[in-house]
């Protein structure tokens, strides 16, 4: 199904998030006609991403005031994300991806040279390079305010709590290490 739908600032692409019908999780990009309608022989995929369970996909996708698609994964299932896949860098699941969606050396997209683990670490902790943040339980939307560039992430609790999470991208680079919003601390 459908999670998320984002156009390009100039309105000649967009991209999709969505489930395909195993359950993996498809991020594609088409071209836009000068009618406004979706080119269906234009689709090109950008990602795909295995999911352990049916739920907990995330969903949406957001372009950056960098000019970069944010892609929020969920943890891939569950209650109490029994794999513990949020905690872990190194995989994309329970995650905030962004990437580069212009392709590049033979792959459907860049990773920005400045995401956390663009070099396959971070001070030697390992992390997957198009994991930007992690420790998400099921990021379902993202949001950039227009004033500020701050990012808004709506991520759903476990059974009491719902989280809105506010992030200044630029702050965030500015820090000494990538975000992990914590989840699975159990």
């Amino acid at each position: 199904g459908l999670l998320g739908l984002e156009f390009s600032t100039d309105g000649t692409r967009a991209y999709i998030n969505r489930t395909d019908t195993d359950g993996t999780t498809v991020v594609t990009e088409y071209a836009v006609g000068a009618d406004g309608v979706l080119d269906a022989g234009s689709e090109r995929v950008l990602l795909t991403v295995a999911q352990p369970h049916s739920n907990h996909n995330g969903g949406d996708l957001a372009l950056g005031p960098d000019g970069m698609l944010y892609i929020p994964l969920g943890d891939g299932g569950s209650g109490g994300d029994p794999d513990r896949l949020a905690g872990d860098p190194t995989v994309l699941l329970g995650s905030l991806l962004r990437i580069d969606p212009t392709p590049s050396a033979g792959a459907p997209y860049t990773v920005p040279t400045d995401n956390p683990f663009a070099g396959g670490d971070f001070d030697g902790r390992p992390g997957a390079p198009e994991v930007w943040a992690w420790g998400l339980r099921n990021p379902w939307r993202v949001a950039f305010d227009p004033a500020t560039g701050d990012l808004w992430i709506a991520d759903v609790g476990q059974n009491e709590i719902e989280e809105i999470t506010v992030v200044d991208p630029d702050a965030f680079y500015r820090s000494t290490a990538p975000a992990n919003f914590g989840w699975n601390r159990l």
